[in-house]
């Protein structure tokens, strides 16, 4: 699973030809999370973190939903995703 960015111990991963709805997942520790991003949406929709890790992850979500929307399509299509900045 290609990491797309990096900030705050936090990695953010898509997977190649991964299912529906678009997503992309956040490894804290031994936490995981997935984020959904299709359309306007940017929500948690599996898994546990700490509260403030899921903050981060969604602050920079909303920050890079149509990057992040892009490299779900190139993920889609068995392309490697690009890297996104990471939240300053």
């Amino acid at each position: 699973m290609p990491e797309i960015s990096r900030f705050y111990g936090i990695r953010i991963k898509m997977w190649y030809l991964d299912h529906s709805p678009p997503h992309f997942h956040a490894i804290y520790g031994a936490k995981e999370i997935k984020i959904r991003i299709d359309g306007q949406t940017v929500e948690l929709f599996e898994g546990e973190a700490p509260n403030r890790v899921i903050s981060l992850v969604l602050e920079w979500a909303h920050q890079h939903h149509s990057e992040l929307l892009k490299n779900w399509g190139r993920c889609q299509e068995g392309e490697i995703p690009l890297k996104i900045k990471a939240l300053e």
